[in-house]
Order: C-alpha cells, then sequence, then structure tokens
C-alpha cells in the first residue's frame, strides 16, 4: 500500500450486529488505523446497513455514493471497517474502480510494517497468507490458465489459480513450524526466567493507551512511543528497581483491539502468552477515552482467550492491577469523579507523559510483589557462599547469627529471611 494515498474510510452500521462501540467510535478507531498506515482520510463516513447484500455488503445506492465519493474527493482507496468476503471485495473494486481493504487487510498492513523481529515477521506473513488464500479470485487473469500435467498422457494439469493456492498452503506449512519451534524457545526462555528471581510484570492492554509511553518511563528506555494505533507491535523487556525489591522484569506487550483478526490472533499467540508467565498483569487503561469502559471488555475477552481471566466471573488468575492512565488529559471535574471511583478499585491514576502518580504505582506494584513474603530461617555452611549470597541479594535478611559447627567441623550461620513464594521455591531450587 503506498504511504501518503488518499483514503475513503466507510464504517458500515449493519443493523443486525451488535457491536461493543457505537457507530461514531468505531469510525474514529478505523480512521486512527488508517492514519497508522499513514495514508491521508480524504472523506470519512457512516453508511447504515439494514440488509447485508452477499454480493457487495453495501446497497446499490449506497455504492453509487461511495463512487461518487471517490471522484469527488479524488480517493484512490477505499477503507471499509468491517469483514468482506473475496466476492464481496472484487464486486466493489470492479464497480468503484478503486483498491478496496476491509478492516482485517489494514490491520495487517500495519502490523506488516511495524514487526520489526524475526518472530514478528513470521507471525505476520502467516497470517496474511491465512488472509490472501480465500482472496485469489481477485488476481489477473493469467490465474485462469491451465498447466500442462506430466508426461505425454497427462491430464489437463492444474490451473494456475490452484498452483498458487498449494504454494501458500506450503509456505503456510514451513512458517507453522518455525513459529512451532519459536513457541518452544520462548517456552524454554520462560521457564528460565521461571528459575531466575526475578518477577514479571507484563503491561497489557488496548492499543494507544499508552503502554509503551509508561514503559519508557518506568525503565528509562526508548520504545517507540506514539499517538497511533499499533505504535508497537514486538514484546519488549527491560529490568526495574521497584521500593524493597532489588530486580523485576517489566514486559511490553502488543496492544489489543476490537473485532482484532483471527488470523492474527492465532498467528500471535506465541507472543500474548508471554502474559500468561508474569507475576502481576498492569492493565493500563486510557481514561480519557469515552469508550474506555468497551474498551476494558475487550482486552478481558483477550486476556479470557489466553486463560489468565475466567470468562464467567472475571476473576484473574493473576494479579491484576488497573493502572488509569492520561489524566493530564482530563478536566478537573473529571479527574475529580476519577478519584472518587478509584476509592476501593485496586487502581492507580496516573500520567505517563507527565510522570505524576508513577511513584504510586512503583510501590503499589512492590506492595503486591512483597505482600506474601514470610520470614524464613535456613541453617547454612559458611562454606556455601553461593546460597548465602542469593539470600542476601534477593531476600530482606533480618537476622545472621552463629548456628555452631556442622558434622564436618566447619562452621554454620542461621541467616533469617524475608521470602514470597516464587523467591522461596527459587530458594529451594538451588540445593
Amino acid at each position: 500500500m503506498t504511504r501518503g494515498a488518499r483514503a475513503l474510510v466507510l464504517c458500515p452500521d449493519i443493523r443486525k450486529l451488535r457491536y461493543d462501540l457505537d457507530a461514531a467510535e468505531r469510525l474514529a478507531e478505523a480512521e486512527g488505523l488508517a492514519l497508522a498506515i499513514g495514508v491521508v482520510i480524504a472523506h470519512s463516513a457512516i453508511l447504515p446497513v439494514r440488509q447485508m447484500q452477499p454480493n457487495t455488503l453495501f446497497g446499490s445506492g449506497q455504492v453509487e455514493n461511495i463512487a461518487t465519493w471517490c471522484e469527488q474527493f479524488d480517493a484512490e482507496l477505499v477503507v471499509v471497517d468491517g469483514a468482506l468476503t473475496p466476492i464481496q471485495q472484487r464486486n466493489l473494486e470492479d464497480k468503484l474502480k478503486r483498491k478496496v481493504i476491509d478492516r482485517t487487510g489494514l490491520i495487517l498492513e500495519i502490523f506488516g510494517e511495524r514487526a520489526a523481529t524475526a518472530e514478528g515477521r513470521l507471525q505476520v506473513e502467516l497470517a496474511h497468507l491465512d488472509y490472501q488464500q480465500s482472496r485469489l479470485v481477485r488476481s489477473w487473469t493469467h490465474l485462469e490458465r491451465q498447466r500442462g500435467g506430466f508426461g505425454f498422457l497427462g491430464g489437463p494439469g492444474e490451473t494456475q489459480i490452484e498452483a498458487d493456492r498449494r504454494m501458500i498452503r506450503q509456505r503456510m506449512g514451513r512458517l507453522r513450524r518455525e513459529l512451532d519451534q519459536v513457541r518452544k524457545t520462548r517456552t524454554l526462555h520462560r521457564e528460565r526466567r521461571g528459575r531466575a528471581p526475578w518477577p514479571v510484570v507484563a503491561l497489557v492492554g488496548y492499543t494507544n493507551a499508552g503502554k509503551s509511553t509508561l514503559f519508557n518511563r518506568l525503565t528509562g528506555a526508548e520504545v517507540m512511543a506514539e499517538d497511533l494505533l499499533f505504535a508497537t507491535l514486538d514484546p519488549t523487556m527491560r529490568a526495574i528497581g521497584l521500593p524493597g525489591v532489588e530486580k523485576v522484569i517489566l514486559s511490553d506487550t502488543v496492544g489489543f483491539i476490537s473485532d482484532l483478526p483471527t488470523q492474527l490472533v492465532a498467528a500471535f499467540r506465541a507472543t500474548l502468552e508471554e502474559v500468561t508467565a508474569a507475576d502481576i498483569i498492569c492493565h493500563v487503561r486510557d481514561m480519557a477515552n469515552p469508550s474506555h469502559a468497551a474498551q476494558k471488555k475487550q482486552v478481558l475477552e483477550v486476556l479470557a482467550d489466553l486463560g489468565v481471566v475466567d470468562a464467567e466471573t472475571g476473576t484473574s488468575s493473576i494479579p491484576m492491577l488497573e493502572v488509569w492512565n492520561k489524566c493530564d488529559l482530563l478536566d478537573p471535574e473529571s479527574l475529580d469523579e476519577l478519584r472518587e471511583a478509584v476509592a476501593g478499585q485496586g487502581a492507580v491514576i496516573l500520567s505517563a507523559v507527565t510522570g505524576e502518580g508513577v511513584e504510586l504505582l512503583e510501590a503499589e506494584l512492590a506492595r503486591l510483589l512483597t505482600g506474601g513474603a514470610r520470614e524464613v530461617s535456613f541453617v547454612l555452611a559458611v562454606s556455601d557462599g553461593r546460597r548465602i549470597a542469593w539470600l542476601h541479594a534477593h531476600g530482606d535478611v533480618v537476622g545472621d547469627e552463629d548456628a555452631g559447627e556442622g558434622e564436618g567441623g566447619g562452621p554454620l550461620r542461621r541467616l533469617t529471611v524475608r521470602l514470597n513464594p516464587k523467591e522461596l521455591g527459587q530458594f529451594a531450587s538451588l540445593s
């Protein structure tokens, strides 16, 4: 897709479908997706659809209006914020004489441009091939030609479109095998981190909620953070320190969005599964967005799909802290209402841009990470420097006294240390 192309953004409001966001909010999100890929929005509109047409989705009169808009606003691209079947997409392109792209194709374009790591590119390519294999009917007439079979008496052979589909299936098979290897590698890395002494905090949230800005604020990193949907795609991890906690691994994940294409949910499962290994999940919410309640619902649905949240009760198997971000964009009255609402919610109000409230977040994370800590005594040989050093580095040593001599005559020390359950298990694995 050409950056800078003039685009017509259309939001079909289908009567029979139920939406979490109203039509105006969905149109605004579609415009944000289009801007994220670098196109120029020439015109946008909401189109009520009483009855979905199997050949074009829109009615004939609406298609004529769209064609008029294309001419009037000199648009070379039409973005439809919804799912188009291959036939609908082909017919619209034939009638409008313009390239037509639906919501899934648009998000795939964004992901393809933003994927920076080898894993991200593999995931995007797999999702794109899965999307494209049913749309080969849109290709040019050479796809109707047949290739001859092998030998003198070979049959009519396979059509070019069949050959292309076979090549796509083969490529998808290779990509899936490579991603399976990536998944195994990620599992090994998670197991290795599980044996390490450092807890993991994962930032999750709707796209453009401010996760990357908060990540940069907490870590001092320079992860791309812009007012764009899907500004960052590949997960990033950095080490930070918290009050009373020497080292914590902070993970920034890909943002969620309503109606995320099923191809992407499947392809990015390996990346999203990083959340399942976290000790704490920080759900970052954009409280300046009027749709923040609907966005929260979308995030919880994705977490339920990953098995982190119970779909019926909404309870999380991993401690979850809500971070109410972008308070700097609220007027004083709305901010006061938010402060009243936060009481008893287990949430933190902050602005990742200005830094207001970030210290409260750090203190709350430290409290959650050390909340289950208890004092445990160990009698260790003085010569066991490895485990003694580990306790001093990762626990709060409150007592260190002489414990006599061991069986071999070597001196012993009794150490009383505050450890949380995870650290206690990690120490036991050192034995």
